[in-house]
C-alpha cells in the first residue's frame, strides 16, 4: 500500500506552507501477483508432447516360422527399391542383383513429381497391384528426415506394403558409383 507521511501542523501562527510529501510504494502485493500469475500460466499451459512416429513393427518369428518367412520371395514386377542416399538424394530400381547397373539405378527427388510419381507409375505397372511392395532402403549417408518423408509417401500413395531393410552390397557397390560420378 501507498504510505503519506504528513507532518503536523506548526504552533506558529500565520502561513502556512505546504510542504512536499515523500511517498513510499510498497511492492510486496505487486511481487505476489507477479509470481501467482507465474505459477498460474506455468500450470496451466501444456507442455509440448514429443511427437513420436508409430512404426509398427512384427513381433520377433520364433525358429519354425523363421524358415517360412526366409522361402517368400516378391517379384521385381511387383516391387520397387528405393535408395535414400546421401545430400537429400534418393535412387530407385526394379533390377536383381545381376541386372542393376549404374545406367538402371535411376535418381529421383522427394517432391510430388519425384518419388511420388514413380510409386504410381511402378504400381500401375505391376501384375499385381494388390501385393504391389516398396522396398525402402536407407543408407549409412540417409538423414533421419528424408526417411520419415519416404514414410509420409508411402500413405499419400495408399501403399500399405512396404518394408525397410538393409542396402545389399551389390547396390551399395552402384550407388557408391553414382554419388562419386557428381
Amino acid at each position: 500500500m501507498a504510505e503519506i507521511q504528513t507532518q503536523s501542523k506548526s504552533e506558529k501562527g500565520g502561513k502556512v506552507r505546504s510542504k512536499k510529501q515523500n511517498t513510499r510504494v510498497d511492492m510486496t502485493p505487486m511481487v505476489d501477483l507477479g509470481f501467482l500469475l507465474i505459477t498460474f500460466f506455468m500450470f496451466t499451459t501444456t507442455f509440448s508432447k514429443p511427437n513420436v512416429m508409430d512404426l509398427g513393427l512384427p513381433a520377433k518369428p520364433k525358429d519354425k516360422q523363421q524358415e517360412d518367412i526366409s522361402k517368400t520371395e516378391i517379384k521385381l514386377s511387383n516391387s520397387i527399391s528405393v535408395l535414400i542416399g546421401k545430400d537429400n538424394r534418393i535412387f530407385w530400381h526394379q533390377q536383381d542383383n545381376l541386372s542393376l547397373t549404374d545406367d538402371n539405378m535411376n535418381e529421383t527427388t522427394l517432391d510430388r513429381e519425384g518419388i511420388r510419381k514413380v510409386i504410381q507409375q511402378a504400381k500401375s505397372r505391376a501384375e499385381d497391384k494388390n501385393i504391389f511392395t516398396v522396398i525402402i532402403k536407407p543408407t549409412d549417408d540417409a538423414v533421419y528426415k528424408n526417411f520419415v518423408d519416404i514414410l509420409d509417401e508411402m500413405a499419400i500413395t495408399d501403399n500399405e506394403r512396404y518394408g525397410v531393410t538393409d542396402v545389399k552390397p551389390w547396390e551399395k557397390a552402384v550407388y557408391d558409383r553414382k554419388i562419386s560420378t557428381k
